[in-house]
């Protein structure tokens, strides 16, 4: 089978979706698939072209056992609804057109969290003849408007009547959630065609590992119980809350450090108001190579997972989670929703309600007091993390487009496709 995948993020960038995307198309790849990934210079969050890159019209590089074909696209830093639009469609005729000279794909998949990147996996399907699968990663553009970045408005409007077209237009939907599942069951859209593939974890790069220890020194965290955020920096994460409960550790004199890596639109803010709190406990650090992740992740004892407080994100399941039970690390989960019930069920962390500082508070003191609460916290994230092996999720979704292929075949007559 050959699988056409058009995504506007993909390594070497190292936010969620790239990740996902990377790791399944390895998995098909190995699985003996041809695979041919359409994306655009990495870029993200900071929108400056990564070292090694252009943003020239057609350039292409193999990545294990990938194809990847990367068109130029109008690029700017992750910041500005209007900007981050213009970003959003200018991939659109570029990947198109690329389409065109990939030759006999069974099957193309656009991935949201922008769903223009699915527009152009649709208009592909059209022009090829072949099924389309929209992977849906968040409800957009309503988490638009949930975040705040823009209210009900004509254009608002004008791009829910594409969502929906697009949601009525694919042969299948891959939701990450079964939140998102109901919600667009509830909307309408046939539940037949809509399958749930979580989120999950590459086990082999993430594992229980000692602090690495030339990073500990240089960070100077020896000696202190370290929490820590690991993502990127937006207006969706309010990590302002981290920074109230940083404040709060600060009064108590206690002998904790919090370190926030990673980059985003909502950063220099951050950073700015860190320095205005006189927040010495507090370590900002710019995000890494994907493969130096790990070593970040091992200097922490356990990992902060938070989300602005709206309904919207009760249907979310940040991904990180599932790195933080591969690495043994307790969580304290300001997520509600489906993602505290993991957590809860598990028996992984502790949840905290969204922007609760004072709760956040209490919870990092308990692991940090209550050695053996820890223990088997940490006991609980090792046990689980192989439920959620990215490898075994890849070949549920492989499935899924094999059965596409199978319809389709079955539709036209077709012997092999």
């Amino acid at each position: 089978m050959h699988i056409l995948f058009l995504t506007d993020n993909f390594p070497p960038e190292v936010n969620a979706p790239a990740s996902r995307t990377f790791e399944h198309c390895r998995e098909w790849a190995e699985a003996n698939h041809q695979i041919t990934v359409i994306t655009c210079a990495p870029n993200f969050p900071n929108g400056r072209v990564f070292e090694g890159y252009q943003n020239k019209f057609f350039q292409t590089e193999e990545m294990a056992g990938i194809h990847v074909i990367r068109v130029w696209s109008y690029i700017t830093a992750n910041e500005g609804f209007v900007k981050r639009i213009i970003d959003y469609i200018s991939f659109l005729p570029p990947a198109i057109i690329a389409s065109l000279f990939v030759r006999k794909p069974d099957i193309v998949i656009g991935t949201s969290p922008q769903f223009f990147t699915v527009c152009g996996a649709y208009i592909v399907s059209r022009l090829k003849r072949i099924p389309f699968v929209f992977e849906l990663r968040d409800i957009w553009p309503e988490s638009i408007k949930a975040v705040g970045a823009m209210q009900d408005s004509i254009s608002i409007k004008l791009l829910e009547k594409i969502e929906e077209f697009l949601y009525q237009k694919a042969s299948v939907i891959v939701s990450v959630t079964h939140s998102f599942k109901r919600r667009l069951i509830e909307r309408g859209v046939c539940a037949d065609k809509i399958h749930v593939v979580t989120n999950g974890v590459d086990l082999s790069r993430f594992n229980l590992r000692p602090k690495t220890p030339d990073l500990l020194e240089k960070f100077g965290l020896e000696g202190y119980f370290v929490a820590g955020y690991i993502g990127t920096h937006g207006m969706a994460h309010h990590l302002e809350t981290i920074l109230e409960t940083a404040a709060i550790a600060k009064e108590n004199k206690d002998r904790l450090r919090i370190l926030l890596l990673g980059n985003g639109a909502h950063k220099m803010a951050l950073m700015e108001r860190a320095k205005q709190m006189a927040l010495d406990n507090v370590l900002f650090i710019d995000s890494v190579p994907k493969e130096q992740v790990v070593n970040y992740w091992s200097l922490l004892d356990v990992s902060i997972i938070h989300l602005k407080k709206t309904e919207l994100f009760t249907a979310v399941i940040p991904s990180k989670l599932f790195e933080c039970m591969a690495m043994g690390l307790p969580v304290l989960h300001g997520v509600a929703g489906e993602s505290a019930q993991i957590v809860r069920d598990n028996k992984v962390g502790i949840v905290f309600e969204p922007e609760n500082a004072e709760q956040l508070y209490r919870g990092l003191t308990t692991l940090q007091q209550q050695p053996e609460l820890y223990q088997s916290y940490r006991d609980n994230c090792l046990k689980c993390a192989s439920n959620f092996d990215r490898s075994q999720l890849a070949a549920r979704m492989l499935e899924i487009l094999e059965q596409q292929i199978i319809q389709l075949a079955q539709k036209t007559g077709t012997k092999n496709i």
